[in-house]
């Protein structure tokens, strides 16, 4: 894991400065540009106001009347003339009256009859007016005499009927009272802009927070190493990890959760309805919150389960789950419990051969070498030891008489007789004894169970056999019956269900109870077999009927020497 540098500008920071530079930079912009067309407004409207105001003027009888008169005359009168003069008096009465910068009236060349500075009368005007002199009307935004101004210029008619051009008239605004009403428009634009911006910076701040709070305050460096730590974890461990999210949504589904639970990708599912076992939701729950590891069994394994509530300081992140396997666990167990329960009968008639051996040492030290010999006749066709399993002579295979043996002792020490069912037939030998273990032990010991716990006064339990060499690969059908109570009024298939036990005591995590019928089933299905109920059996006795079929398991072929060793067996 590598250290990460706090030298530097966190990028939560680093987000936030690029955010409100973004927002300061889009409201000076549009603050900039409609500013822009808001001037532009006004000063179409200055044009438009000079233009109606020039024809307004250009169009009076009166000011056509003594522009014509004027024009007539050799020359133009004196500026002291003007000054005084009709047209001076009417152009400024205008000018005052509707607060523009100038209206000026010239002649047919252009020299000045009205102006608003008396000493620039008579003279020719600053602008080109040979649009307007051309009988043209124009509106322009230019610079003249009395500084920058928006205006219009239009011809000056006689009033004959001739019509002739005899002048023209221009008006004008100044751009500085154009700049004065923008500044009083721009106001509410400015407080728009500020507002925008506040909201910008407002929100910069929420979203700051927002992405510290979705991090966790991890930078982008850190967030992608706990990705790659993430994938490479839990992609490499052999344990299951399912995590669930707050909201509900399976957030991590790894490799080896899906292979334990024989389940595809669950990964976005919503856990509630996901097609995972009902014992792992129940993990989850608010009221399981330190509930003890549980058992399941899910595709044909033996699973250890656990969920822990995740936290980060504060803030609840969730659920997860453990799954751990303890399938070949569970077998070893089984094959363990066999080999201590053959090692105990072994223990058990230790002295029965001992006793044995000293009766025929006596024999021979007293001389009776005829009764030694007739004991020894008696041993060989019963075998050296004898368990105490009815019918043991109708098992050919060495595995099945020494595994049967062993438990028939147990049975016997719990005061139950185990005894092999007459119609018995194994031609073959056990080709898996650790399948055959797992499925056989735990019927038996079921049975077992059933009868010592049963009202019947003669407690037994009947084992039949009986394999089919050629067909699936061999294949061994198991009958158990046993002298107990039935199951009553229990469906046959919740015997099956994962955690179902007959036991007084409380099923505890790793005890296996609960799971043997549940184990089998689903081993016997993984090899195209089944166990189930044949007989539901009765109060008093006898009891339920098991019966299992395993492909898979048996040889055709005997072991070389195999039928010498039986016989010997007895």
């Amino acid at each position: 894991m590598p250290v990460f540098s706090k030298v530097g500008m966190r990028f939560s920071t680093q987000t936030l400065l690029l955010q409100l530079g973004v927002v300061l930079l889009v409201v000076l912009l549009s603050g900039a540009v409609h500013a822009w067309l808001v001037y532009g407004r006004i000063g179409d409207e200055a044009e438009n106001q000079a233009l109606t105001l020039a024809r307004t003027v250009a169009a009076d009888p009166d000011i056509r009347t003594n522009v014509q008169e004027i024009s007539k005359e050799e020359g133009t009168p004196p500026a002291g003339v003007l000054a005084v003069g009709p047209l001076q008096a009417a152009a400024e009465a205008v000018r005052v009256r509707t607060g523009a910068l100038f209206v000026v009236i010239t002649d047919e060349t252009g020299l000045r009859l009205a102006h608003p500075d008396l000493a620039r009368l008579g003279e020719r005007v600053s602008t080109d007016p040979s649009v307007a002199l051309a009988g043209k009307e124009i509106t322009t935004r230019n610079t003249g005499t009395l500084g920058p101004s928006a205006g219009a210029k239009v011809p000056v008619y006689s009033p004959d009927a001739a019509g002739t051009i005899v002048g023209e008239v221009s008006v004008g605004y100044s751009m500085e009272s154009l700049s004065n009403s923008l500044g009083r428009d721009i106001l509410p634009i400015a407080f728009t802009a500020g507002g925008a911006l506040l909201a910008g910076v407002l929100a910069s701040f929420l979203l700051r927070r927002r992405l510290q709070r979705l991090t966790l305050g991890l930078e982008p460096e850190e967030i992608s190493t706990l990705v790659h730590d993430q994938v490479a974890v839990l992609q490499g461990v052999d344990d299951g990890v399912i995590g669930i999210a707050a909201d509900g949504r399976i957030s991590v589904f790894n490799a080896a959760a899906s292979r334990l639970l024989d389940l595809p990708d669950a990964t976005g599912q919503d856990w509630a309805t996901a097609d995972v076992p009902e014992q792992l939701k129940q993990l989850t729950q608010p009221a399981a919150r330190d509930a003890e590891p549980v058992e399941i069994v899910a595709g044909g394994r033996v699973l250890v389960a656990s969920a822990r509530k995740a936290w980060h300081r504060k803030e609840d992140l969730g659920w997860v789950v453990m799954l751990r396997d303890r399938t070949e666990l569970q077998q070893l167990t089984r094959q363990l419990d066999a080999v201590g329960t053959m090692s105990t009968a072994l223990r058990a008639q230790r002295h029965e051969f001992a006793n044995q051996l000293h009766t025929i040492a006596g024999f021979m030290s007293i001389g009776q070498h005829d009764s030694a010999k007739e004991y020894l006749e008696r041993i060989s066709a019963t075998g050296p030891l004898k368990f105490p399993v009815e019918q043991a002579e109708l098992l050919q295979d060495a595995y099945l008489q020494a595994f049967i043996g062993a438990k028939g002792v147990e049975a016997s020490e719990r005061g139950v007789t185990l005894r092999v069912g007459p119609e018995t037939l194994v031609r073959g030998h056990v080709a898996d004894p650790q399948d055959v273990t797992t499925v056989l032990g735990n019927l038996i010991d079921n049975a077992v169970s059933a009868a010592v716990a049963g009202s019947a006064a003669d407690r037994w339990v009947e084992v039949e056999l009986l394999d089919d060499p050629a067909a699936d690969g061999g294949t061994l059908h198991l009958v158990v019956g046993d002298s107990g109570d039935g199951l009553g009024n229990l469906d046959p298939e919740e015997v099956f269900a994962e955690g179902f036990t007959t036991s007084a005591q409380p099923v505890r995590s790793g005890a296996g109870q609960g799971l043997g019928l549940a184990l089998v089933r689903q081993l016997a299905r993984r090899r195209g077999g089944d166990v189930r109920v044949l007989d539901r059996g009765s109060e008093g006795g006898p009891g339920a009927v098991f019966m299992a079929t395993i492909p898979g398991v048996m040889d055709a072929e005997r072991p070389t020497g195999s039928t010498e060793r039986e016989d010997l067996r007895g």
